[in-house]
């Protein structure tokens, strides 16, 4: 007898760090959902690049069952999520799946700014909150001062906090309980019509398109007809499945259920995160409603080393974009680079992230040109454009104003590190909009920013300056005009697209120094003079001369009048000139790869 009532859909919330992936580690082993030989750390993080870097990236599921105190046997499914702010659209897709939420807070760090945006997400799908102070075993571990914090920062009720160590196992039984007391069952719908969420989904070599649901009404078996509510087109369910983290295959999953489902789809696109599956003989009326679409906010271009792997990099990104939603790509060339992709991402880490995957999962080596956001830009004539590519920018006399994304960005810092943070804000053209105490030794600075001054190193610089203990989350707050400038480079004359980007005016000429003489140490040296500039338009700002390699062409004149090396040097000269008019300079890749880590 299949009853929702014994059914808890949960998923755990946190900062990066805060313990997210041992906890799940130690529910499965307390559940015996796994065996020990099965078992090993993180085991939800199932990406070589999760396990290295120690942070989640895509949410993972485990159904565990587990015999509570009342001798019942409960049906636990928890969804994992990650914890960084390029993945929070990761976050706001696995909520829309759950009925309570774990959240879990360092004993010793306390609340940090992405546990607090990420609660407001849980709040807005009204989940039951269990507030979870972990790593109590630490030395430096407060969790009475903690306790406190959770109840001023995030409004949550923490007398009936757990305290639970997940690394030594401590307190885990109390959690599993009042998982089951405090968290409310699904909804009973299973009479209805079948309504199935997906909120997930990945390629598979073997089973195509698989994708990850929950049956909010009605069920699913195999073998039946199953029909996309957004594209109505129908599949036969060929497998279907929950993971306990390893795959176990079901004859049907029922109201209130999570688990996968693969039919013959062969089409990435025919199973798009967000929609609802439905029976096509007794259909839902509706669909669920989805999830807001994810809004990318810094743009790269993906070039192939070798153009011929450029079929290879447009199947990977097909691929790579049904495991991760939040993916744009679109066809893009440029005279230096030939065909790639133009990509939008959430934020750097996700490029970075993306990055690796596509060399390391498809093998592929790859050159990404600088990141930039989107821009509005204002023409004379009235129209206005988007523009995500700074090559794309039309003529400055054309332009009547460009605006650019602004960020209201919230850091987190104990406050001996507050001097050097200011600075960097101020540096990067920020505006202060807060200075907070939250006891004595923390602090909230809150300031906006331009996206634009984020993209590059910022995070970077602001975990050496605070050695760590800083932490950052940001929102977009909107548009405004800004005083910017399109600097191009050009290498002997000839303006390189790749390199082309979209800089505040303050900081043009700086920019432009810097780029050109990175340039000229990685272009090899010719023949022929190479100039290579910087320019704003058709005004020049910086230069750097890459001299001409020599060939000796009066070494076989000993003595003799000095007119016949005149003649010889004379001559060489005149065909260096026409070298130089008709010549053109390859640039390496290295040369690319040196400009983009430029640390000004």
């Amino acid at each position: 007898m299949h009853d929702t009532k014994f059914i808890r859909n949960f998923c755990i919330i946190a900062h990066i760090d805060h313990g997210k992936s041992t906890l799940a580690d130690r529910l499965i082993e307390e559940t015996g959902a796994l065996t020990n030989r099965e078992m090993k750390a993180q085991i939800l993080d199932s990406m070589d690049i999760e396990r290295e870097r120690g942070i989640t990236i895509k949410a993972q599921t485990a159904t565990m069952q587990y015999k509570a105190q009342d001798g019942q046997i409960y049906q636990l499914n928890l969804i994992d999520t990650p914890g960084h702010v390029d993945f929070s659209y990761e976050v706001s897709r696995s909520l829309s799946a759950c009925e309570g939420a774990l959240v879990v807070v360092d004993a010793a760090q306390g609340v940090e700014a992405q546990t607090i945006a990420n609660v407001n997400l849980a709040v807005k799908n009204d989940l039951k909150l269990i507030p979870v102070i972990n790593k109590i075993d630490l030395p430096s571990a407060e969790p009475e001062r903690v306790m406190e914090e959770v109840e001023d920062e995030l409004a949550i009720e923490a007398t009936d906090a757990i305290q639970v160590s997940a690394k030594s196992g401590i307190g885990i039984t109390e959690l599993l309980e009042a998982i089951v007391t405090r968290i409310p069952p699904p909804n009973d719908d299973a009479d209805k019509p079948l309504q199935a969420l997906i909120f997930d989904s990945w390629f598979d070599a073997y089973l195509g398109a698989v994708s990850m649901i929950r049956v909010v009404q009605g069920e699913i078996k195999l073998r039946q007809q199953m029909q996309m509510m957004s594209t109505k087109r129908s599949f036969e369910v060929l497998k279907l499945g929950k993971l306990t983290p390893k795959a176990v295959d079901v004859p049907v999953l029922r109201c209130g259920e999570v688990g996968f489902v693969s039919g013959s789809i062969k089409e990435v696109a025919d199973t798009q995160v967000g929609d609802t599956i439905t029976n096509p003989k007794k259909p839902a009326s509706e669909a669920l409603p989805g999830f807001a679409k994810a809004r990318q906010m810094v743009f790269g271009g993906i070039f192939p080393v070798d153009a011929s792997d450029y079929l290879t990099l447009k199947e990977s990104m097909e691929k790579l974009q049904l495991n991760d939603a939040s993916l744009t790509a679109e066809v893009e060339s440029s005279n230096a680079l030939g065909f790639g992709f133009r990509v939008g991402f959430l934020g750097l880490l996700h490029m970075d992230i993306i990055q690796e995957r596509l060399e390391r999962e498809y093998n592929l080596d790859l050159i990404f040109t600088a990141p930039s956001v989107v821009y509005h830009v204002s023409e004379v004539d009235g129209t206005m454009t988007k523009v995500e590519n700074p090559s794309k920018l039309p003529d400055p006399t054309k332009i009547e104003r460009i605006e650019e994304p602004y960020v209201i960005m919230t850091i987190h810092t104990p406050e001996e590190y507050i001097g050097p943070i200011l600075k960097l804000l101020q540096e990067r053209r920020g505006i202060q909009k807060g200075l907070d105490y939250n006891s004595t030794k923390r602090v909230v600075i809150t300031y906006e920013i331009p996206m634009n001054e984020m993209i590059y190193d910022f995070h970077d610089r602001l975990k050496s300056m605070s050695r760590g203990y800083a932490s950052m989350d940001y929102e977009i707050s909107g548009y405004k005009q800004g005083d910017l400038v399109k600097l191009d480079i050009l290498v002997n004359s000839n303006p390189v697209d790749a390199l082309a980007c979209i800089v505040h005016k303050s900081y043009a000429a700086h920019r432009g120094r810097a780029l050109c003489k990175k340039l000229k140490e990685s272009l090899n040296r010719h023949m022929f003079q190479i100039a290579i500039q910087a320019s704003i338009g058709s005004k020049i700002i910086a230069r750097e001369t890459l001299s001409a390699l020599r060939k000796d062409v009066t070494a076989k004149c000993y003595g003799g009048d000095i007119s016949r090396k005149r003649k010889l040097l004379e001559k060489q000269k005149e065909g260096k000139k026409r070298m130089k008019s008709v010549g053109n300079v390859e640039i390496p890749q290295k040369a690319f790869m040196a400009i983009l880590s430029l640390d000004d």
